[in-house]
């Protein structure tokens, strides 16, 4: 495993390692995601975390890269992205998953099924950093 290469690097890498914590505390959104068995890789594009999502939980989030550890969809961005996505009233552009990738600040690859049927799902839990007062040291 590689170390975060600058302080928003590894803001932003401790965001990410916190998330499986701060969705044990969202029921609701643990109900939205009942249906949802997958692998997937997520994160930032230099450092991303493999994914375990068992009934809407993330039961295993290994930072990457894991010998032999297949995933169904990918969805990446740079720490920059991340940081402005986390902000409290993000900018236009930067305030959804999607919007992201169409200003090429993150890729989506692989079988976009997963994601896609449980959009709504993933645009919650990857913003629950937002909700939590991310703060990127300057």
């Amino acid at each position: 495993m590689t170390s975060p290469s600058n302080a928003s690097d590894a803001a932003v890498f401790e965001a990410f390692a916190g998330i499986p914590a701060l969705l044990d505390q969202a029921p609701a959104l643990i109900l939205r995601g009942r249906t949802l068995d997958c692998e997937c890789l997520l994160g930032p594009t230099d450092q991303p975390f493999h994914a375990s999502i068992r009934c809407g939980r993330i039961v295993d989030l290994t930072p990457a890269p894991v010998l032999m550890r297949s995933w169904r969809f990918s969805y990446r961005a740079s720490s920059k992205a991340w940081a402005e996505y986390w902000k409290p009233m993000p900018r236009p552009g930067w305030h959804d998953l999607l919007a992201l990738t169409k200003r090429e600040e993150a890729v989506l690859e692989g079988d976009l099924h997963p994601f896609m049927a449980h959009l709504q799902y993933f645009k919650d839990v990857l913003a629950l950093p937002r909700l939590h007062r991310f703060a990127v040291a300057s």
